[in-house]
């Protein structure tokens, strides 16, 4: 069954009056002061005097606030600001939803493949929260994400299994070339979007030199790209660090597969302390809020950066 226009509407609006009443969220949000990609670029612009930034693995999941959901964005922007890595994913009647796994199982109520079921059916779904919980929420689509972050946040759309051409035209179609970005793991997935929409911005995969050497040959500019240069804080970063922050670029460490792991809060903090302090400008974790937590006190003193955070 195709939803109509005026049903996905009212559907949009009920989740968004939801999502801001979840948690109390009536109160202010630690919110991106951002609006257009100008300032989205210079927000994360290397200076050398940057605040550390932390980005919502899966939208920053934590107790009784399901990954990939709004409500666990409006959770986590109650504690610090954070911009959000999120999962599109395509349901059997190809409206784009978030969901992480290609399965139903792990974090919601329903059984076997998202794309055997239609968004109807996905809608009736409840979300399950870190520790298996069922919550009252339910999956929620890109659109309605992107129309809820305008104003609070950024968001960045990992690559699932919506065509390109898909996610392109979602973002153009809400001028989201300010607060969305997206995910490329190479050179040749940015020069499609770049040469469709010069004002999008990117989480690039740039691990190595030949691949920051691909990206410069495929004329993607430096000034629209944050990059992702692994899940370790090892030695061997430096290099890359280094280069990249010749360029302008905010470089980031994935903490989800390895230090997000950790048995006790203090050794994560003792972690996301030094990733910073090793180069890394951006931590991109499951636990957002303890990483905000433990890299509070390496913010300095004075940065022009300040005036893109605020209360909302």
């Amino acid at each position: 069954m195709v939803l109509s226009k005026k049903m996905r509407q009212l559907i949009v609006a009920a989740t968004l009056v939801i999502s801001t009443q979840a948690f109390g969220q009536q109160g202010k949000l630690n919110v991106l002061k951002i609006s257009t990609p100008k300032q989205l670029q210079g927000y994360f612009k290397y200076t050398g005097n940057d605040i550390p930034l932390i980005s919502g693995h899966r939208g920053g999941p934590d107790k009784n606030a399901p990954e990939n959901s709004i409500e666990a964005m409006a959770n986590t922007l109650s504690f610090t600001p954070a911009t959000f890595e999120i999962d599109p994913r395509l349901t059997k009647d190809s409206v784009v939803v978030l969901l992480h796994d290609d399965t139903l199982d792990r974090t919601t109520t329903g059984h076997g493949k998202l794309n055997k079921y239609t968004f109807e059916e996905v809608r009736k779904l409840k979300l399950k929260d870190v520790n298996g919980n069922e919550t009252p929420f339910h999956i929620p689509t890109l659109e309605e994400a992107i129309i809820w972050a305008k104003g609070k946040t950024v968001l960045i759309l990992d690559k699932k299994d919506v065509p390109f051409t898909t996610t392109a035209a979602l973002i153009k179609k809400h001028h989201a070339e300010a607060w969305v970005m997206i995910t490329v793991h190479n050179a040749k997935e940015a020069k499609f979007y770049y040469d469709d929409n010069k004002e999008v911005m990117f989480e690039a995969f740039v691990k190595t030199k030949k691949a920051m050497e691909e990206y410069e040959k495929a004329g993607i500019p430096w000034a629209q790209i944050m990059a992702y240069v692994g899940p370790q804080d090892k030695p061997e970063n430096k290099e890359i660090f280094d280069l990249l922050h010749q360029r302008g670029v905010m470089c980031m460490i994935s903490t989800a597969p390895v230090y997000d792991k950790l048995p006790t809060v203090e050794e994560r903090a003792r972690a996301y302390a030094q990733i910073i302090k090793s180069g890394a400008d951006v931590i991109e974790a499951d636990r957002a809020i303890e990483a905000a937590a433990a890299v509070k006190s390496l913010q300095p003193a004075k940065t022009d950066k300040k005036k893109f955070f605020g209360k909302k």
